[in-house]
């Protein structure tokens, strides 16, 4: 599949629950200001175009302060052991954090470039 987006998405592990979609959490697999994937490692039920309420609990994030999300699924891919769904982030009340949690993933990932390059 191939992606065509406008901005980076960047590599990150941590916690995606949407309770609409599934009580269990899925992990995140990556992450930028406009949208996410994420996996289940089991078959979860999606419905495309579909709109959730969220919580994302990345790594680097103190567990009890989730960055709360309003998503909706552009694409899944469900197997018997697993499912992937790209989400579309349409509203955050923690945009500023969400901002600066990208914000610190792109000056990470640039820093790792620059120890590549040298």
């Amino acid at each position: 599949m191939e992606e065509n987006r406008q901005n980076t998405r960047y590599k990150e592990i941590g916690h995606f629950l949407a309770q609409k979609l599934c009580l269990l959490p899925g992990v995140l697999d990556d992450v930028s200001l406009e949208g996410c994937k994420i996996h289940y490692q089991f078959p979860v039920d999606v419905e495309v175009d579909s709109e959730y309420e969220a919580q994302l609990s990345p790594s680097q994030y103190p567990a009890e302060l989730p960055l709360k999300l309003i998503c909706k699924t552009q694409w899944a891919k469900k197997s018997d052991e697993m499912t992937y769904i790209g989400f579309k982030i349409l509203y955050s009340p923690d945009r500023k954090r969400l901002a600066d949690f990208i914000q610190q993933l792109q000056s990470k990932n640039q820093d790792e470039l620059t120890e590549i390059i040298n």
